[in-house]
C-alpha cells in the first residue's frame, strides 16, 4: 500500500517485534527488548511520530494470565522502552471472533481515533501476517519484520519486509530521512 511519508504514528506489535516473544507472559522480569527496538523509538520520536502498541493477548481470555500481568508487563516495555502514545490491548481468545483481534482491524482503528489520525496515515509494524493483516484491514500501511516463527507465506504476501525494526523505520521515514535515522540510532563514538 501507498503512503504520505512519513506516516502520522507507528503502531508496533509488541510481542516477537518490540519484545523478545516470551509466550504468555505475565512476568515484568522476562521483558527483554528485540535488538534495534530501542533506536527505532528513538529515531521515531526524535522525528516527533507517535509510537504506539497494538497486540493480542488471549493469554487474558484463556484464563493463563490477568489483565493486571499483562498491564505490569506494558509499564516494564515502558520503562526499558520509553513512553508509547497509545495502547491497544486485545484480551480476547481467538475462538471469540471479536473485532479488535489482529487480524481484525479493531485496534488499529481504535488507535487512529486515540490519535486523532485517519488509518491510512498510520503504520504497522509486526513479526507475522496477523500484524500485516490488521493494517491491510484497517487502510493502514505495514512492515514484516520476520522472525523465525514467521511464516514463508507470510514473508511472501507482505507488501514490505524489512530484516529488522530501524531498517523499517528507516523505510517508513522515506529516503529523506535514512541518513538521519542512521545517525540518530547510532551510538555516541568516543572522541
Amino acid at each position: 500500500m501507498a503512503f504520505d511519508r512519513p506516516p502520522g504514528a507507528v503502531l508496533f506489535d509488541r510481542d516477537g517485534t518490540l519484545l523478545v516473544d516470551v509466550p504468555y507472559c505475565g512476568d515484568p522480569t522476562l521483558v527483554r527488548p528485540m535488538p534495534a527496538a530501542a533506536a527505532a523509538l528513538c529515531v521515531l520520536r526524535a522525528a516527533r511520530i507517535p509510537v504506539g502498541v497494538v497486540t493480542n493477548q488471549s493469554g487474558i481470555g484463556r484464563g493463563i494470565l490477568t489483565r493486571d500481568q499483562v498491564d505490569a508487563v506494558n509499564r516494564q516495555v515502558e520503562l526499558l522502552l520509553g513512553p508509547f502514545d497509545v495502547w491497544q490491548v486485545c484480551p480476547h481468545a481467538p475462538d471469540v471472533g471479536c473485532a479488535c483481534r489482529k487480524p481484525a482491524p479493531g485496534m488499529v482503528l481504535a488507535a487512529a481515533a486515540r490519535l486523532g489520525l485517519p488509518p491510512e496515515r498510520l503504520a504497522v509494524v509486526g513479526d507475522i501476517g496477523a500484524d500485516v493483516g490488521a493494517a491491510r484491514a484497517a487502510g493502514a500501511a505495514s512492515v514484516l519484520v520476520p522472525t523465525p516463527v514467521t511464516l514463508p507465506e507470510e514473508v511472501a504476501a507482505a507488501p514490505v519486509v524489512r530484516p529488522d525494526l530501524l531498517a523499517a523505520v528507516e523505510y517508513l521515514l522515506g529516503d529523506e530521512c535514512v541518513s538521519a535515522a542512521t545517525v540518530a540510532a547510532r551510538p555516541a563514538e568516543a572522541t
